[in-house]
């Protein structure tokens, strides 16, 4: 795995769906053991703060046909 000039990786997206790590909600941490070796964690999280565009996600009742939303938009 390559390191860029600023020190980033990226995370193989098998590890991040096993993690469960999801992109600009998730906190990692590094821990060292006592031999030396470092690990990458999932830091607990602070708050239970979802984002609301992921929290609405697939919850709207679609009563409006797109010809009606379009027609609220252009109105006035």
């Amino acid at each position: 795995m390559r390191v860029t000039s600023k020190g980033q990786v990226t995370i193989p997206q098998n590890v991040r769906e096993s993690m469960g790590i999801l992109p600009a909600e998730t906190e990692i941490e590094f821990l060292q053991d006592k031999n030396g070796r470092w690990y990458i964690v999932k830091a607990p999280s602070r708050t239970k703060k979802t984002s609301r565009f992921r929290s609405a996600h697939k919850t709207a009742k679609l009563t409006m046909s797109t010809d009606d939303i379009m027609a609220l938009t252009r109105a006035g």
